[in-house]
């Protein structure tokens, strides 16, 4: 049965509704339907236990109205009179059921005049029964949802009046369906059914009977027993269905880490926190030995890893062994030692507070020892509980927090030391997409990164990303408008003036950093397979090169941090007193980047990490059609404990965004790099704006001169790559051969005859040295750039057109017989095209003035063996980088720049630092 819409509407009339269930979800529907102007005439809900009443009879009484509390509503299949009474006496127009566990005679049900409705978490007929959630993700469903339907005597078969229906991952659990979706839309589903009833929009839709499925409780002990002959992804999908409450549940020989049986009972063990493992290599650890398995569990730093007797493995996060929650990978450490706490003033008053809700809760008074869930908490107290310190300390805790730390003592330590800031791993909240690819799945947001969360942008607008490899779209992602830029450049100056970044020492800025390129370490597969989808890019060079880079960039200037420094200057004495005088080096404030799309990634890190060592906060634009690595940074970057604000990630184009950027009168520092005539744009908006500091890394035409005496084999196979790496899209390629003339034909020939072995294909296939092109717009230069080749007379040797496949694929070309004065030999073409021209050896200065007759300097290099001829190359030509006898060879700690329209300004090395930061003259006198 497709999902019914729901329309946004308000009642026209007020409807007076009776409330029969319990629980929180219960009591915000209460509070919906007030707001909505209808009138709840009574609340009709479970006994208290113990001390404790039901959320819905609190709200209910706090507001007035009254409440009816049965310990059931019939005694041997017959309504008991004076129940009847009761309820008929609030005169309802209609029963609003939102979560029920009691049954309700049909005399109450068809009473009011618009008889009853009830919420039920599944898309009917599919997995009608009470146990429905868990059945959705026990079935392996790839879609949950809801159902608002009219109550008859079956059991879920009533009417549809709505649905609602949502994605389902393979990694949901019951705590995420119903945290996501279930939860919050459930509530808002329930409010408007019953102004559609109130409006007469209402629809009555019978059930069909194809796909209806009756599910029994997971209620009984027994049904929550593992089937360890199941495959693997039947296991995960039980293990999940049951997670947090009741628990997958098996039993174990009691054993030690050297796998030795002891004498202990047998153990029960509840799994909770499975995935699927989609890591190639095996887990080292300690075996545990579970009946039914055919290979031994391994115990290992993540967690527990068991192979299914089909092969599929799945890694579980915790356990609860003999009713006591432990993280899996502690299977066999005992008697772990308490975190033992020096509390502040303000600390401990807040340990006062912690303990009031759980007095309120629990009804009891609270030792360090009272635990949880031995007092009587259930499920909808672990929500009251998380929402309740969200409201005291504004601290985002997790379902998990509370089932591993069941005692006050215990919940209370781990809460003081996430508003510390030294909680381990954090979840990180967005929406995004899961794509399956190089046999891995990879989640990633879509969203704009502002203020350390993901949200939407303002304006509504997306970028299409396209797959270059095949055409397809991967996915759309949320477009930055000027005010989402206007945003994130206040949420970084908020950061870097008064948030934890500004209070942190130099030190901890560099632990910090080194933690975040641990994290790009763990996730580098992911990160070269997204840099493959969206950019084109060969996945082994992604993996070194993109990748691999990146993480060292970011290792290194970490390690910066902490030796930033200024100097004291001798100075002239104001006699008779004396003078000092010294110099600090302080961060900028909010830097602006933006960065291009042939190395996304590693553009990323080049700029932001030095930006962030000196201490700044950033504000970063990737290129429009590949920022998925970008994003995916974001998420590590949360996961790092960069704290809020410090960086932000937003997509968008760069009319709109970039220009914002370079406008805003905020930003004190923008780092760019792209083509020179942005670069231009660029620089006239940020005098106009605030003159703010600029760098820039611009276009290039790097000549690569190889005289006739190099070593021919090596200036070969680094001609090619001086070209032809990363498909051309290489700042630093060689734009220009100069080949002397005695060896120009053999060079020649050798190269067509080593390009036509490229393998070009599927940048994700181990064996592929060539991808497509980023997108089709450049492609489509690229073909004009050698039509235009060919129309002035230059020799097209190779290549130079579109390879008949799907996807931007275009073959390497090679081009001799250039003059000085064609198009192709002045102009950039930011791809795979070799552009060859002669030279004679006899005029050293003739070569070096054609090598310098552009307007770029960003790069060249030599081949020779003649060492003072090299020298004299690398000192004339007019370049911010010189390779003799190599090329494309960059490192780290190396600055990299141009010269003339190149651009100015330093990335990577020390020189790199002082891009970001400004020096403070300080003189003293005594």
């Amino acid at each position: 049965m497709p999902p019914v819409a729901v329309p946004d509407e308000s009642p026209k009339k007020h409807l007076r509704v009776a409330i029969i269930g319990q629980s929180t979800f219960a009591a915000e529907v209460f509070k919906l339907l007030q707001r909505d102007g209808h009138e709840v005439v009574g609340v009709f809900t479970v006994l208290d236990k113990g001390n404790r009443e039901d959320p819905l009879a609190t709200i209910a009484a706090q507001n007035g109205k009254p409440v009816f509390k049965y310990k059931t509503w019939r005694v041997k299949g017959k309504v008991i009179p004076e129940v009847l009474e009761d309820y008929k006496s609030v005169n309802a127009d209609i029963n609003v059921l939102p979560f029920c566990t009691q049954f309700i005679p049909m005399e109450v049900i068809l009473h009011p005049k618009y008889q009853s409705i009830c919420y039920h978490p599944s898309i009917l007929p599919r997995h009608r029964g009470a146990s429905s959630i868990n059945w959705t993700l026990i079935e392996g469903d790839t879609t949950c949802g809801l159902s608002i339907f009219w109550a008859d005597d079956g059991l879920d078969t009533g009417p549809i009046l709505l649905q609602k229906s949502f994605p389902c991952t393979i990694d949901d659990t019951v705590d995420t369906l119903y945290n996501k979706y279930l939860y919050p839309e459930g509530i808002k589903a329930l409010a408007e059914s019953v102004n559609m009833v109130a409006n007469g929009t209402a629809p009555r839709i019978n059930q069909t009977e194809e796909g209806a499925t009756y599910d029994p409780a997971l209620f009984k002990p027994e049904t929550h027993q593992i089937d360890w002959t199941k495959g693997g992804v039947e296991l995960h999908n039980f293990i999940r269905g049951l997670d947090s409450s009741p628990g997958a549940t098996t039993l174990i020989k009691s054993q030690n880490k050297d796998a030795d049986e002891t004498k202990d009972a047998n153990i029960e063990v509840k799994f909770f926190g499975s995935s699927l493992w989609e890591g190639e290599y095996e887990a080292e650890g300690e075996k545990l030995f579970i009946p039914g398995l055919l290979k031994p569990a391994v115990v290992h730093d993540a967690g527990l890893l068991i192979t299914a007797n089909d092969g599929v493995r799945l890694n579980i996060q915790r356990l609860k062994v003999n009713g006591k929650m432990i993280n899996a990978q502690n299977f066999f450490k005992n008697n772990e030692s308490k975190v033992k706490l020096e509390l502040t003033a303000d600390e401990k008053q807040f340990i006062e507070n912690v303990r009031d809700i759980w007095k309120a809760i629990l009804r009891i008074d609270i030792d360090d020892e009272t635990d949880f869930f031995s007092s009587g908490a259930g499920s909808m107290d672990v929500v009251r509980l998380i929402e309740e310190v969200k409201d005291l300390a504004n601290l985002e805790l997790q379902n998990e927090t509370i089932y591993m730390n069941t005692t006050f003592e215990e919940f209370y330590t781990v809460v003081i030391l996430k508003t510390r800031g030294e909680s381990a791993s954090k979840e990180v909240v967005f929406d995004g997409v899961e794509v399956e690819a190089n046999k891995m799945k990879i989640k990633f947001p879509t969203q704009l990164f502002i203020n350390g969360q993901f949200v939407n942008s303002d304006s509504g607008k997306m970028l299409t990303i396209v797959n270059p490899t095949d055409e397809s779209v991967i996915c759309k992602v949320q477009s930055a408008s000027a005010s989402d830029v206007d945003k994130a450049v206040k949420s970084a100056l908020k950061a870097y003036e008064e948030g934890e970044w500004s209070k942190i020492s130099a030190r901890e800025r560099g632990q910090l950093l080194f933690k975040l390129a641990d994290l790009m370490e763990q996730h580098k597969e992911e990160l070269a397979t997204l840099e493959s989808l969206d950019s084109g890019a060969v996945y082994t060079l992604a993996l070194k090169t993109h990748v691999g880079m990146s993480i060292d960039t970011w290792r290194y200037f970490a390690g910066w941090c902490d030796k930033i420094q200024g100097t004291t200057i001798p100075i002239n004495h104001a006699r008779p007193n004396r003078n000092l005088t010294l110099t600090k080096k302080e961060p900028i404030g909010v830097c602006g980047l933006i960065t291009p799309w042939n190395y996304p990634l590693m553009m990323l890190s080049w700029k932001m990490a030095a930006c962030l060592a000196a201490g700044n906060t950033v504000v970063m634009k990737p290129a429009a059609v590949c920022p998925l690595t970008a994003l995916k940074f974001a998420e590590l970057s949360v996961r790092a404990g960069i704290p809020p604000g410090v960086i932000n990630i937003l997509p968008g184009s760069g009319t709109v965004a970039g220009q914002a950027l370079a406008d805003h009168p905020l930003i004190r520092k923008l780092g760019f790099t792209g083509s020179t005539e942005i670069g231009q744009t660029i620089m006239k908006s940020c005098a106009a704006s605030n003159m703010k500091k600029v760098s820039l890394e611009l276009g290039g035409k790097s000549p690569l001169v190889i005289f006739e005496d190099c070593e021919l084999d090596k200036a070969v196979r680094n001609g090619m790559a001086s070209v032809f790496f990363n498909k051309g899209e290489n700042c630093i390629a060689a734009g220009r051969l100069f080949v002397e003339e005695r060896i120009h034909d053999e060079f020649v020939k050798r190269v067509v005859e080593e390009t036509k072995k490229i393998n070009i294909g599927d940048p994700l296939h181990r064996g592929t040295a060539h991808g497509p092109q980023n997108h089709k717009a450049h492609m489509d230069k690229l073909i004009e750039f050698c039509e235009r080749g060919v129309k002035e007379g230059a020799k097209l040797v190779y290549g130079g057109k579109r390879l008949d496949r799907p996807g931007f694929f275009f073959q390497p070309t090679i081009f001799t017989d250039v003059t000085d004065d064609m198009f192709i030999a002045k102009e950039e073409s930011f791809g795979p095209i070799m552009i060859i021209s002669k030279f004679s050896s006899k005029n050293l200065d003739d070569v070096i003035r054609r090598a310098n007759n552009t307007e770029y300097g960003l790069a060249s290099g030599v081949f020779t063996r003649d060492v003072s001829r090299a020298l004299r190359f690398a000192e004339r030509i007019e370049a911010g980088t010189v390779f003799v006898n190599t090329y494309n060879k960059t490192d780290v700690a190396a600055p990299f720049g141009g010269f003339k329209q190149s651009g100015f300004g330093k990335d990577l090395g020390q020189e790199a630092l002082n891009e970001y930061l400004k020096t403070k003259c300080i003189t003293i006198e005594y």
